[in-house]
């Protein structure tokens, strides 16, 4: 496994992996790693010949009092943990290397990011946006993975590359969880015993909305009522959005389909959490977007 810590290296690596006839699966990541990063990789791994993974906290999608400072880091435990699941290459920049003096350029959707946390972190994934565009530009995959968990950023990359016609398939792959329901993420590490448990409201709250949907039920505003109560019941939970909304446009509805996005945003202690489901007709989990 090689470590890269600049852009021209990394695109020199790219263009002889391509030129060798090699496909290229990435995997961007802030790092932290946990199971669900690796369950990425391992998908990564099943659909291309070279498996790079990027590490980089990213700094222009955290927003002023946002926890860029304190943002769990483990260089060494990610490398370790990434050489094991079969990585071939990881790219670590410096915010200097990615983000050069004068730079002034960013990528911008006009309705995606109006919704769900684009409404509480104005100007994330702009910041999102721009720098998987100039992770895309530097490893030139063939095949990017990312995680359901956070639906939103999925669905924004998914449209970028619509959009910006970029020859790269994106693959979705359903949120990984802990034994006791609680979506794997980095930011757990914040939270101390009693916090955690009342953390596990947010899957309680999508099981009840499911159980609700196969019941028949189709109000939207009878769901959302359930699930912000059975979540406000809990200590040290603050509630950003609970919604329900189209899976492609990520507009509200007014009467639920046959495929609905049920998407949440809960603060538990100072921590920030976020979690969804599909309530849909048949399987609940849907693998590629």
């Amino acid at each position: 496994m090689e470590v890269v810590e600049t852009v021209q290296e990394m695109q020199q690596i790219c263009e002889a992996i391509r030129l060798a006839g090699e496909t290229i699966a990435l995997v961007p990541t802030m790092g932290f790693l946990h199971q669900g990063h690796l369950e990425l990789m391992r998908v990564g791994r099943r659909h291309a010949d070279k498996l790079i993974i990027s590490i980089f906290v990213n700094p222009s999608q955290f927003g002023p009092g946002e926890d860029l400072d304190q943002y769990p880091r483990d260089r060494e435990g990610d490398l370790e943990k990434a050489r094991k699941v079969g990585v071939d290459l990881v790219f670590m920049p410096s915010a200097p290397e990615m983000y050069q003096e004068g730079y002034q350029t960013r990528v911008q959707l006009e309705k995606l990011p109006r919704h769900l946390c684009g409404l509480s972190r104005p100007g994330h994934f702009d910041g999102v946006a721009t720098v998987v565009a100039k992770l895309f530009n530097i490893t030139r995959p063939h095949i990017a993975v990312f995680g359901q968990k956070d639906y939103q950023q999925l669905t924004v990359i998914s449209r970028m590359v619509m959009d910006l016609n970029m020859d790269i398939r994106i693959i979705g792959v359903p949120t990984i969880r802990e034994p006791d329901g609680l979506a794997m993420s980095s930011r757990n590490s914040y939270l101390n015993p009693g916090e955690r448990k009342s953390a596990l409201s947010l899957k309680k709250s999508m099981d009840l909305a499911l159980e609700l949907f196969r019941e028949g039920e189709r109000r939207p505003g009878v769901i959302i009522d359930a699930v912000r109560s059975l979540i406000s019941g809990h200590p040290f939970t603050e509630i950003d959005y609970v919604a329900l909304c189209d899976p492609v446009t990520l507009d509200s509805v007014e009467v639920l389909g046959e495929r609905n996005l049920l998407a949440m945003a809960v603060r538990v202690g100072k921590t920030r959490l976020i979690d969804n489901c599909l309530l849909q007709n048949g399987s609940d989990r849907d693998d590629h977007i």
